[in-house]
């Protein structure tokens, strides 16, 4: 089964580029034997950044189950999730991911995270997207009454 749900994700990243909606990459998601979340990656079909085919998958999943977590799924990708896409396989809680082509493979194509990599290893205010934290009265207040907060869904 494993090969059949990365055939999938392979397939849906040939039929991204054949049919011209965005850059050569699938993913499914997994629960047992039954595939409930399919993407691809449709960036400049929909302006959006974050609609990398890992993304589209989870949030695709996460509809399906009713659920922002996916404890016992899996995720199958045509390349290796960009640090964008780890972290949402993280905050998803997905069990565990597979990927078929390497960082290095996704960069000889024109696809290189190597930046991204190297900014998060420079301090904030020092990247080429500059970063700093503003110090605002109030602004812990949000965080203040979750912890506060009787009724909440933890996550």
């Amino acid at each position: 089964m494993v090969e059949t749900f990365m055939r999938e994700a392979i397939n849906l990243s040939l039929e991204n580029v054949r049919s011209g909606h965005g850059g050569p990459f699938g993913a499914v998601v997994v629960r047992g034997d039954e595939i409930i979340g399919r993407g691809s990656n449709s960036v400049t079909a929909r302006n959006d950044p974050t609609a990398h085919a890992e993304i589209v998958a989870i949030r695709l999943a996460c509809q399906t189950l009713g659920s922002f977590q996916l404890r016992d799924c899996e995720l199958y990708a045509s390349s290796e999730p960009c640090l964008m896409c780890l972290g949402a396989i993280y905050w998803a809680r997905l069990r565990c991911y597979y990927y078929a082509n390497t960082r290095a493979d996704a960069s000889r194509a024109g696809f290189d995270d190597a930046r991204i990599y190297d900014e998060i290893a420079t301090p904030a205010g020092h990247r080429s997207v500059p970063g700093a934290r503003l110090v605002i009265p109030g602004a812990l207040q949000a965080f203040e009454e979750w912890m506060r907060a009787a009724v909440k869904q933890p996550y």
